[in-house]
């Protein structure tokens, strides 16, 4: 199995954020890539450069699940921030179009409340960059599987699964699990997304809901009293030739590994009849009892079962680091879940 890293991704690295209406350290930092590639480096595994700027095509591929002026705001906002008198160091919004707007603004603070949905995702003079390192790891992963690899990972900090065609949200601003699915279609006719982090990937939701091509099915947190709040529902089930290809499965609070993977099967049940030739796991590691932003209580032991079950699907699989913050247990999950997919 390859795997995939660029330390451009550190250029991203907010200090904080806002929690409960008050600064907070963010969880969303470089130490998450540390911890997590000190585990692969354990496991007698090598992560490999794909390099941060990714393939000529990158930008192309993105335009498939972002629109261009989306992308262009990323690529641009912090100058244009920093040309306003007394504008802060980092780019966050003070207004939202709630309930929906009904024109796309010029100026950099209506642009920024547009695209940026809450205040988990700051943009600071090289965080650009690091995105883009981010997605140009999970576009190696991909590329590298529709090469002949069976298997590959993408060690992707920022996370993406919240990042809709224009939208950033929970520290996510391009959905590397939706571009791993894009490029998987390049060669594959029906392509899965199966996302086991702690919280609904509402963005990848969004981007395929109307699409019969690309399946789409997360186990989460009850949103009706967890991030991201507004989607998730077992009622959203795609639309169009989406219908029927969206499976949201969501979990009590607080519940355990037992419950997860007994849901798990129930998942894949509902996957199996879509017939995926390839699959895209986007691997959160929150669901842990110990992680910051908790909101389950899986123990070390239930990410290798989970993995384990994934790997037994004997699919093409990329695999998307998503959510997972910095505990002592960190490294271990990632461990323990790669020890599960490879013995599967």
């Amino acid at each position: 199995m390859k795997l995939f890293y660029t330390a451009t991704q550190d250029l991203h690295a907010p200090e904080t954020f806002l929690l409960r209406g008050k600064p907070a350290p963010s969880p969303e930092r470089p130490e998450r890539a540390v911890r997590l590639a000190e585990a692969i480096a354990e496991l007698g595994l090598r992560l490999e450069s794909p390099g941060a700027e990714g393939t000529a095509c990158l930008r192309e591929r993105l335009e498939r699940i972002h629109t261009p002026r989306y992308l262009d705001f990323l690529a641009t906002i912090h100058a244009r921030w920093q040309e306003m008198p007394g504008a802060s160091a980092l780019v966050a919004p003070n207004v939202h179009p709630c309930g929906g707007g009904q024109h796309y603004p010029r100026h950099p603070v209506g642009q920024a409340g547009w695209h940026l949905h809450d205040m988990a995702c700051p943009i600071g003079p090289d965080s650009f960059t690091g995105i883009l390192a981010s997605a140009a790891s999970a576009e190696a992963a991909a590329l590298s599987v529709c090469a002949g690899e069976s298997r590959a990972y993408a060690l992707c900090r920022p996370p993406g699964h919240h990042a809709g065609p224009e939208r950033a949200g929970g520290f996510c601003f391009l959905n590397n699990s939706a571009l791993a699915a894009t490029i998987l279609r390049e060669r594959h006719a029906r392509v899965a997304i199966v996302d086991v982090d702690l919280h609904h990937g509402n963005g990848t939701q969004d981007i395929f809901y109307a699409r019969g091509d690309v399946w789409t099915g997360s186990l989460h947190a009850d949103t009706d009293e967890f991030y991201p709040f507004f989607w998730g529902g077992a009622d959203e089930t795609g639309s169009g030739d989406g219908q029927g290809t969206n499976v949201n499965l969501p979990l009590p609070l607080g519940s355990d590994g037992t419950a997860f993977l007994e849901a798990l099967e129930t998942l894949l049940e509902r996957l199996e009849a879509f017939r995926p030739e390839a699959v895209v796991v986007a691997l959160g590691l929150d669901a842990h009892k110990d992680d910051p932003l908790a909101g389950l209580a899986l123990e070390t032991a239930d990410f290798r079962r989970v993995g384990a079950r994934l790997g037994r699907l004997c699919l093409p699989t990329v695999l998307i680091q998503e959510g997972g913050y910095p505990t002592e247990a960190l490294g271990a999950n990632l461990a323990a879940f790669l020890e599960g997919f490879q013995g599967g």
